[in-house]
Parts: structure tokens; sequence; C-alpha cells
């Protein structure tokens, strides 16, 4: 579960996230959405203790990000737009490296299912420099899932797949999240978020437009049409285009 309380990040005189709250819970994927530089990377670093909030509560499965970030962080995994790799560890390195650091025993029982669920486990004793963008971010997803975290962040997870990968992937976020996992995911493919997501949270210049269901957020700006698209609830409730 997701618990955010007033979150509010500053840099200097400028402002990017301004005095945000919502809950995910457990079973759900949110979409988070907004134009460019509305502030979605920065919130999401945020919940992940990559930076530190300038104000606010975050709570991370009922763990205090800011009092425990230990505890918290054990419990999440943050997926980035791009890949952060070791040059000189092969796939099957990565993973044994990041089991030591999150003491996974026995990590070989996971590693393999990830692998094959992301179809890279022929290339378990390639280099990094050896894969494609695609097989890299499989590669650091396969990472962050090994510990099997109850709370995600994903950031643009689906850059560099091809259209059978973002199925995968897409398929892999619904299991864990019928599994109970909480979910956070931030994609400019709306038309894939709305396939995916179980509710939405809007932002605009750092700041919450909207957030509930996709169906009450859908309702609230349908102006009594139906079948609205997300792509279409964007651009009512931002005034501008897709991002």
């Amino acid at each position: 579960m997701i618990e955010v309380t007033g979150l509010i990040k500053r840099y200097g005189a400028f402002t990017a996230v301004k005095d945000l709250s919502f809950t995910v819970r457990p079973g759900e994927v949110l979409g988070l959405v907004g134009p460019n530089g509305a502030g979605k990377t920065t919130t999401l670093r945020c919940l992940a203790g990559i930076i530190p909030a300038t104000a606010g509560t975050v709570r991370i499965a009922g763990q205090d990000l800011a009092a425990d970030p230990v505890a918290a962080k054990r419990s999440l995994a943050f997926f980035p737009d791009e890949p952060r790799l070791f040059d000189y560890l092969t796939v099957r390195q990565h993973l044994a490296f990041v089991a030591r650091i999150y003491g996974v025993p026995h990590h070989e029982a996971l590693a393999q299912p990830l692998l094959e669920e992301l179809e890279i486990a022929g290339k378990a004793d390639q280099l990094p420099g050896e894969l494609s963008r695609g097989m890299k971010q499989k590669l650091a997803i396969a990472c962050g899932l090994l510990h099997s975290p109850s709370v995600m962040f994903f950031d643009e997870p689906l850059t560099g797949l091809d259209p059978l990968g973002i199925r995968r992937m897409k398929d892999s976020i619904l299991k864990r999240a019928r599994a109970g996992a909480t979910v956070v995911l931030s994609s400019h493919l709306l038309h894939l978020l709305e396939e995916v997501c179980s509710h939405v949270l809007i932002l605009k210049n750092g700041g919450k437009i909207a957030d509930g269901t996709l169906a009450d957020v859908s309702t609230r700006f349908a102006n009594g049409e139906a079948n609205v698209s997300l792509e279409e609830i964007f651009i009512r409730a931002t005034g501008g285009t897709e991002s």
C-alpha cells in the first residue's frame, strides 16, 4: 500500500510537486499522467526515496519512508525509464548481485523464471553492451522484481520494447497486481495505460487535477458522453495535448 499526504518538493524557489495526497491500495494499478513538466518523475522519485521530499509523509507498505527508509525500500522497486546497469556484469551476475543486496536466499530458483517470463533467458551470460535497448530494460525489470516487492513504481517502463514485449510487460504488471502488489505506472502511452490501470492520477504544474478510478474520472470529464478515452480525458483535464 502507498499512502501519500501533503507531499511537497521544492528546488529553491520552484515548487515541482505541490501538496500532493493520494492512496494506492494492494491490487490497484495507478496511472500517473500529466503534461511534460507536470512533476510525474519527481513524484515517483520522492515516493521511492531516491530524492528527499521537502515536506509531507510517504508510507510504503506501512513503513514511514522518512523515519525508516531501509524498511520501506525493502518493500518497493523503482523502474526508471533509462536502465542503469553495470558494464562488466552479465545478466546472470546482475541478478546475483541484487540478490545479495536484498538478502534473497537461493535466488537462482527465482531468477530463472523471471528471465523466462521476460524472454531474456537466452541472454543470461551476455554483458549489457551486447544487449539491445529493450533487453536492457527487461534486465533492469528482472533485477527489480527479484526480491518480490509489494510496491512497484514504473517510469516509462515500455521504452525500447517491441509490440510483443509491451504486451508481455503489461501482462507481468497485471499478474503482480492481481497477486496483491501495489503499482504506480507513469507513461506517455495513454491508450496502453487505459488497458492496465484501475485508477488514474492527473497532474499539472505539480498539482493534482483529478484522481480516482478510471470510471470516476471519466464521468467527471465526459460531459455526459459515453466511452470517452483516457487520452480525451487527459486533454480535457489539463487543457492541453497528450504528454
